[in-house]
């Protein structure tokens, strides 16, 4: 570790510039982050079919009452599929 002596002004005029260029870099990064997350690919078939509501089939008893059953969803998919 550097051990750094000097009044206010001094330690500006030494690391001022370097605050400024890291700033700048974080905001270069992020401005390019939120450039690539804009494009999105579309949903498969199966995704789609899970975002429908009218497709969700649900545990009507028991320990899961209520919740989303994906395996029923899964084989009504897959019937419902042409090839």
């Amino acid at each position: 570790m550097v051990k750094v002596e000097g009044t206010l002004d001094e330690m500006y005029e030494l690391f001022g510039e370097a605050r400024r260029a890291v700033r700048s870099t974080k905001r270069a990064v992020k401005s390019a982050r939120k450039v690539t997350n804009k494009v999105k690919r579309p949903l498969n078939a199966w995704q789609k079919y899970v975002k429908a509501n009218s497709n969700k089939f649900k545990y009507k008893s028991g320990s899961k009452k209520g919740q989303i059953n994906l395996k029923a969803m899964s084989r009504a998919f897959k019937k419902g599929r042409k090839k």
